[in-house]
Formats: C-alpha cells, structure tokens, sequence
C-alpha cells in the first residue's frame, strides 16, 4: 500500500512539472495530419481553407488543456486513428499558429 501511495505521489510530481498538457512534441509532424484529417471537414463547415474554425467569434476553448481535449474528440470522431502524442503534437501547432493560449 505504501509503495502505491509513493508511486501516485511520484506520478503526480511529475505532472505538476509538465510544461505543456500535450508533453514533447515535433512541429513539423502537424501539419500534414492536420491537413490529412481535419482540413476537410472544417472547409465543409465554414468554406475557404478551414481555418475560421479556430479565428471565428465565439470559439468555445479558452486554454491548452481544452484546445488537446477538444483535438482528441475530432481525432476520434473522425476516425483519424491518431496516438495521443499525435494528438499533442496538432494541439501544439494550433495553439502556435491560432490560439496561442499562455496557461
């Protein structure tokens, strides 16, 4: 028991450290899976390139754990089949070049 409550402790240490919500990520590696499968579906939506999703008045996010949690639901409801870092990696290259949430 006493192992346990060392290792949660441990755990949560280092997530307190975390930087970031979406941990290590490359950059680089954002824009074609962004392009490959979410592109799409935001010209549907809102025409031109797409990108009005994230510049449009009212967008309901407000930081970077909510900009990774709501790129986790479109990769699943889109069936994109990406891993979580991937998942990090498109948050991070949105909030670079869209929402630049400071916390």
């Amino acid at each position: 028991m006493r192992t346990l409550s060392l290792l949660c402790l441990a755990c949560f240490a280092l997530l307190a450290r975390a930087e970031e919500p979406w941990g290590k990520v490359d950059l680089n590696a954002a824009p074609p899976l962004h392009d490959k499968s979410c592109v799409g579906c935001h010209v549907r939506m809102y025409g031109g390139d797409g990108s009005k999703m994230y510049t449009r008045d009212g967008r309901m996010l407000s930081n970077k754990l909510e900009l990774l949690q709501r790129v986790a639901a479109c990769s699943a409801q889109m069936n994109a089949g990406w891993f979580p870092e991937e998942e990090g990696t498109v948050a991070a290259w949105l909030n670079k070049h869209y929402y630049q949430f400071k916390e």
